[in-house]
């Protein structure tokens, strides 16, 4: 089964800006991260950062909409429930790809639009940080947030008639440079760079305060077993 809504024309946006964000089926995602906690909670751990990154970008002023490429049902309905348009993953040929049909998907509707990839991995997102990169974003054709190893990307936005060109993964922060697009130097936006791979990044997301869904199953998931 796949959840698939229609991507409609908010006739009061909250903001200019459709978000992108990509998921993998959870029992592939976050692979990384099970070392520090196992499979099980690995995958759940990966549904709650999705959940509490897309309930920060619908709290965020400057986003008019969120729409999550991904074929996994489960974590389709419980984004749908929050307010996200779910597409699925028809190329499923990794993150770059599903992030281009996800743009498609959007100007499709609508051609004008203003839109910005988002990590799904961000439990940390506040609203208001992500709004001042979008703020910053609206002056340039493309830009982009390094992650906070200094390596990768976390969010990489294309404005009206630029086309995204994404390119996630490993040292992608080298190639969106090489590629024109500006990086974002501002501070105070740690919630926007912190994404989550490893144990070492989910402690420092913890540091930072993360969402109410990875909250309550990191307190489930750690503990200790009734005796």
């Amino acid at each position: 089964m796949r959840i698939e809504k229609k991507i409609t024309t908010n006739t009061d946006p909250a903001g200019p800006w459709s978000l992108v964000v990509p998921l993998k089926p959870l029992a592939r995602a976050k692979s990384r991260l099970a070392p520090a906690t196992g499979a099980e909670l690995r995958a759940r751990l990966a549904l709650a950062f999705a959940r509490d990154t897309v309930a920060a970008a619908l709290s965020c002023r400057a986003v008019r909409d969120v729409v999550v490429v991904t074929n996994d049902t489960e974590a389709g309905a419980a984004l749908a429930a929050l307010g996200a348009h779910i597409v699925p993953d028809e190329p499923d040929r990794g993150l770059n790809a599903a992030l281009a049909h996800g743009e498609r998907a959007v100007r499709k509707a609508r051609p004008g639009a203003a839109l910005a990839a988002l990590n799904a991995d961000l439990p940390a997102l506040r609203p208001e940080e992500l709004a001042r990169v979008f703020d910053f974003s609206a002056a340039f054709p493309r830009a982009f947030v390094t992650d906070a190893a200094g390596i990768g990307t976390t969010f990489l936005s294309a404005a009206p008639g630029t086309e995204l060109r994404p390119a996630f993964g490993g040292s992608s922060r080298a190639r969106h440079l090489d590629s024109g697009a500006v990086e974002i130097g501002l501070t105070g936006i740690d919630s926007v760079r912190q994404d989550v791979d490893t144990g070492d990044d989910l402690r420092a997301a913890l540091a930072l305060g993360v969402g109410p869904h990875t909250a309550v199953r990191w307190a489930a998931g750690t503990r200790p077993a009734d005796r």
